[in-house]
């Protein structure tokens, strides 16, 4: 492609470029591009919302650029400040290296791992001096760390600042100058730190890194960005049948964001599909079917994903039950067993309190019927049992799987 095609490519999706000409004039010198996105490992799981970056970086792949996954297990450890009002908790060590294990499994999923640099900033970070620090610091001042909004409104406020939030996004513009890199990526609330990049990098005499800002995917409630901490969130990992019914609770008009952040599917189509809904051609829910299908087909192939169609049809569409129900040995202090301890037994829930959040809620069934009563007793030496939580979660209960009852009584609070 000539640098003109491939910034179309390129531009698609994004919500900034700081700034195009510079891109531009970098394509144009006919050599492979540096280009670096960073993630912290403060979690084990990645979700859809990551998957933004990480398709933008698989176009700078197939336009034949270099793509360095930068897996940030040292800054991981003091806390990205962006956008929290207190200070985070620090990681340690042992918690950030477990959750960076996961990371490369995860990432190849989207990313072409014989096109992919893996890089870990506690390389070059680990072994920086204390002087070394010192002369980073002097690199920029307190004033415009302050003009950062998250640190802004924190003093305004009165809330504390630590001097190590300060040095984070120090660390992370310095990421860029160790890797000479051409450009990088980041979500639109990471600005601030990309532009600290290119600030230290002209402040070590390198050219100046071009800022690609991608938009934030919402999660499930619409409102809020994808985070597993709210639980709005649909992991790259999950059962594919999980996430094809997380797909299908979005709203109709936030599903046409999923297909253009998370999908590879041409504008053009995305397009037509979007003006024939308009127009009552084509009904919203076969064009959430697909999205949910192309997203599972994504992580967990073809087959997963048809099986994921054909339960959620089964299962929702037409209110039948799924073909496969797990049958869980389960516990119990005694029989009749009261019904929220039966159903965190089973797995269901994590506990009594969230199962009678869920009867309270309308959302408990024993075989199909809906309880209401959260004293409820279950004689579980009856007969079979079909437990529900919610319209995804299912598990059979068989008087044989009910192992010796347990000495210690849980209490009925």
């Amino acid at each position: 492609m000539t640098p003109e095609e491939q910034l179309k490519v390129i531009k698609r999706g994004t919500a900034e470029i700081i700034n195009e000409e510079e891109l531009l004039e970098k394509l144009k010198y006919g050599r492979k591009l540096r280009v670096k996105a960073g993630f912290d490992p403060t979690a084990p799981d990645l979700h859809l919302g990551h998957t933004v970056l990480l398709w933008k970086l698989r176009d700078f792949q197939e336009l034949g650029h270099e793509v360095y996954f930068l897996i940030g297990d040292f800054t991981a450890m003091i806390g990205d400040p962006t956008g929290k009002n207190e200070t985070r908790p620090p990681l340690t060590r042992e918690q950030v290296l477990k959750n960076a294990e996961t990371y490369a499994q995860q990432v190849f999923k989207i990313l072409d791992p014989e096109k992919t640099v893996v890089v870990f900033n506690s390389e070059w970070l680990g072994s920086m001096t204390a002087a070394d620090l010192i002369k980073l610091t002097s690199k920029y001042t307190v004033a415009r760390m302050l003009e950062r909004d998250d640190f802004e409104k924190r003093f305004k406020e009165g809330r504390p600042i630590h001097i190590h939030e300060f040095i984070y996004p120090l660390l992370q513009g310095y990421d860029s100058v160790e890797l000479k890199a051409d450009v990088e990526l980041g979500g639109t609330d990471q600005k601030f730190n990309l532009l600290m990049g290119r600030h230290l990098q002209r402040e070590f005499g390198q050219e100046e890194q071009v800022c690609i800002m991608m938009p934030i995917l919402e999660g499930l409630d619409g409102v809020q960005k994808m985070s597993k901490s709210l639980g709005n969130y649909i992991g790259i990992l999950e059962p594919p049948e999980e996430q094809f019914g997380k797909v299908m609770r979005i709203s109709d008009e936030l599903m046409w964001r999923y297909y253009r952040l998370v999908t590879r599917i041409p504008e053009e189509e995305i397009d037509e599909m979007e003006r024939l809904v308009k127009e009552g051609k084509l009904h919203p829910m076969e064009v959430k079917k697909k999205l949910a299908e192309t997203i599972v087909r994504i992580f967990h192939g073809e087959e997963a994903a048809k099986r994921a169609r054909e339960h959620f049809e089964r299962v929702f569409s037409r209110r039948e039950l799924p073909e496969e129900i797990p049958e869980p040995k389960v516990q119990v202090p005694e029989n009749p067993v009261w019904l929220p301890i039966l159903l965190r037994e089973t797995g269901l829930v994590k506990s009594t309190s969230e199962a009678r959040r869920q009867i309270r809620g309308g959302g408990v069934r024993i075989n199909g019927e809906k309880v209401k009563d959260e004293q409820l007793k279950v004689d579980v030496l009856k007969g079979e049992l079909i437990l529900q939580v919610g319209k995804r979660r299912f598990v059979k209960i068989k008087p044989e799987n009910v192992l010796k009852f347990r000495k210690k009584v849980d209490t009925l609070k």
